[in-house]
C-alpha cells in the first residue's frame, strides 16, 4: 500500500496558491492603479494645455484692441507669463479714473474674458496696483473727480487695480467675477532695475493663472 501524502503538505501546496493567487492580484492592481494614474495625468496635462490656450487667446485678443485704439503704448503684454501690465496712461494722472482709449479697449474683450472664467473653472485672474515711492502730499477726496478717494499710495494702487477688476469682470456672472481677485501693494514692489521713484513702477498687472498652476502654487504653500 502507498503512503499517503502528508497532510502538511497538501496544506502547504494550497496556501502556495493561495499566495500566487493573493500576489498576482496584487500586481494586477498596481498595474491598473499605474495606468490610471497616466491616464490622470495625461487628461490633467490636456487641461492645462487648453486653459494655456485661452489665455494666450485673451491676451491676444486685448493686444490687438489695444493696438485698435491706438492706445498700444499703454500695455505690455507678457503671454508666456500670462500677465498684462497696465502702464500709468491707462489712469488719469494721479486717480483711479481710467482714460477713455483704455475703457473702449477694454470694451472690446469683455465677451472673451468671461468666456475664459466660464471655461476654465478655478482658474483666477489676480489685478495688482503698484505705485513709485512718491508720497501722497495731501489726501484726496473727491471722488467723482478722481474715481476715489485716497491718503497714500497703498489706497491708490488698490483704487486703480479695482477699477480694473471692474472693466474685466462688465460681462462675467458674480461666480465667475469671485474669481478676479484684486490687491494694493503701493511702492512695496517697485520693478526689477528700477528706483522706488521711476514713474514707470505705476502700473496694475494683470495676472491670468490657470486651475492647475493655482493647485501647484497651493501645494507648494502646504
Amino acid at each position: 500500500m502507498k503512503d499517503k501524502p502528508s497532510e502538511w503538505i497538501v496544506i502547504a501546496d494550497l496556501m502556495s496558491g493561495v499566495v500566487a493567487v493573493v500576489m498576482l492580484m496584487l500586481v494586477v492592481s498596481v498595474v491598473q492603479k499605474q495606468a490610471a494614474e497616466r491616464s490622470h495625468r495625461s487628461a490633467m496635462a490636456q487641461g492645462a494645455e487648453a486653459q494655456r490656450q485661452q489665455i494666450a487667446g485673451v491676451l491676444d485678443q486685448m493686444k490687438r484692441a489695444f493696438d485698435r485704439e491706438g492706445a498700444s503704448s499703454f500695455v505690455a503684454i507678457d503671454a508666456a507669463a500670462g500677465k498684462v501690465t497696465l502702464r500709468e496712461g491707462v489712469f488719469k494722472s494721479g486717480s483711479a479714473c481710467i482714460e477713455p482709449k483704455a475703457r473702449a479697449a477694454f470694451s472690446q474683450v469683455e465677451d472673451r474674458i468671461a468666456a475664459y472664467l466660464l471655461k476654465v473653472h478655478g482658474g483666477q485672474i489676480f489685478v495688482e496696483g503698484h505705485t513709485d515711492n512718491h508720497p501722497v502730499k495731501a489726501p484726496v477726496t473727491d471722488i467723482r473727480g478722481f474715481c476715489t478717494v485716497y491718503d497714500d499710495n497703498f489706497t491708490l494702487s488698490a483704487a486703480r487695480a479695482r477699477e480694473a477688476r471692474r472693466l474685466l469682470i462688465g460681462k462675467s456672472g458674480a461666480e465667475a467675477a469671485r474669481r478676479v481677485v484684486v490687491a494694493g501693494y503701493g511702492d512695496s514692489r517697485p520693478l526689477a532695475g528700477l528706483a522706488p521713484g521711476d514713474d514707470r513702477n505705476r502700473r496694475v498687472e494683470l495676472r491670468f493663472a490657470s486651475a492647475d498652476a493655482i493647485e501647484q502654487q497651493q501645494s507648494g504653500i502646504k
